[in-house]
């Protein structure tokens, strides 16, 4: 694993812009081209093996929080502990997440989080570094199988009716990753329509929610978080069930950080795993404090050598996890963490965001990557 210097392309711009990518260089330069990470072939193989292997212990993990009834620990309001029980017997259809990775290309990938609910990054992971890739190293290959992916997943819905896909207004980002994915289920052959959260009505007599032409939502894929939409004033209706919803309402356990030390208690000492606890006493002095409910690198504090980093935002009201200190490696002043796709049960690929700091926020650039065979 190494970070290369690359000549960025002289047209790259209006490059990226013809594939949606609007928010290349919003407040600064989020896409980065003037370098580019290289791997080995093996290296690619042991970050896919990890995440596969990532994603039977998250299922293990989801499988205990339900059956031992653990949602308490993550901070989940009780009204719907029914609504995630049914919706995991019932084995509910997820299209993807993203698991973020510590990864030097010497020692076993560690998982830092999971993103699976509502993760971005996925329109210059999946299409905007493939065309790179294409335009400067056509020989070379990339761990970037996205694409085909979301279109094979989207066909086993099976889903007859309209597929409504909905974000939050305010996000350039949130936007552009939720009309990509509609593209995706378009190519996949099934019918889609727009709209932003705020649009979603709630058309009592009929008990359903309904877009602005009155048209009932009969499947939501919504980019916005569960813990947000539960807090919303159509919460309420979310426990009757009244559409099929994806990301499914399982996937509230995996997308809350309490996961991770459940997932060191079910699986002490795996080498994918670093030490997680809901107290930081295990840890002593050297540790990553992450709020139950954060996003985006917002509201972490790192603790090491008696001395504290934080990160600003709005999170931590419902309490803090614990995790062992793992920084990301130093490639020269630049911090990257592997961002690795799950789609459906298979990996899909990776993308990589990079830092100046060892907190990766929502600032961090995105730099593409390329192996050898």
């Amino acid at each position: 694993m190494e970070r290369i210097a690359v000549e960025p392309r002289p047209d790259w711009k209006k490059k990226v812009e013809e594939l949606g990518f609007v928010f290349h260089s919003t407040g600064a330069a989020y896409w980065e081209e003037s370098a580019g990470y290289r791997f080995s072939a093996a290296q690619i193989d042991e970050l896919e093996a990890a995440t596969n292997e990532l994603h039977e212990l998250c299922l293990a993990a989801a499988n205990r929080i339900v059956v031992d009834n653990l949602f308490d620990r993550l901070k989940i309001p009780p009204d719907f502990w029914p609504l995630i029980t049914q919706s995991w017997e019932r084995k509910d259809m997820s299209i993807y997440g993203r698991f973020d990775l510590w990864y030097d290309g010497v020692h076993p990938p560690k998982l830092y989080e999971y993103n699976a609910d509502t993760p971005t990054s996925l329109l210059e992971g999946s299409a905007v570094q493939w065309y790179w890739l294409q335009d400067l190293f056509p020989a070379m290959d990339q761990f970037n199988s996205i694409h085909d992916r979301l279109i094979a997943r989207w066909k086993e819905t099976e889903a007859k009716e309209t597929v409504h896909f909905a974000c939050a207004r305010d996000s350039q980002e949130d936007f552009a990753n939720t009309v990509y994915l509609e593209d995706t289920a378009v190519q996949a052959g099934l019918k889609t329509k727009r709209l932003f959260m705020d649009e979603i009505g709630w058309d009592k007599p009929r008990q359903t929610f309904v877009d602005l032409q009155s048209e009932p939502i009969e499947i939501l894929f919504k980019l916005y978080p569960w813990e947000w939409m539960i807090d919303e004033e159509f919460g309420i209706y979310l426990k009757d069930e009244p559409c099929w919803v994806m990301e499914p309402e399982w996937k509230m356990v995996l997308s809350n950080k309490g996961l991770l030390p459940i997932l060191w208690e079910t699986f002490p000492d795996h080498p994918n795993l670093l030490p997680a606890y809901f107290s930081p006493d295990p840890l002593g002095d050297r540790y990553a404090q992450k709020p139950i409910y954060g996003r985006e690198g917002a509201n972490i504090t790192l603790r090491f050598n008696q001395q504290e980093v934080t990160t600003p935002g709005e999170y931590g009201a419902e309490g803090y996890v614990y995790q062992a200190l793992q920084l990301p490696p130093d490639f020269s002043g630049h911090y990257p963490v592997i961002g690795s796709w799950i789609i459906g049960d298979e990996a899909a690929g990776i993308g990589i965001r990079e830092a100046e700091t060892p907190i990766t926020q929502n600032t961090s650039r995105f730099v593409p990557h390329w192996f050898a065979h």
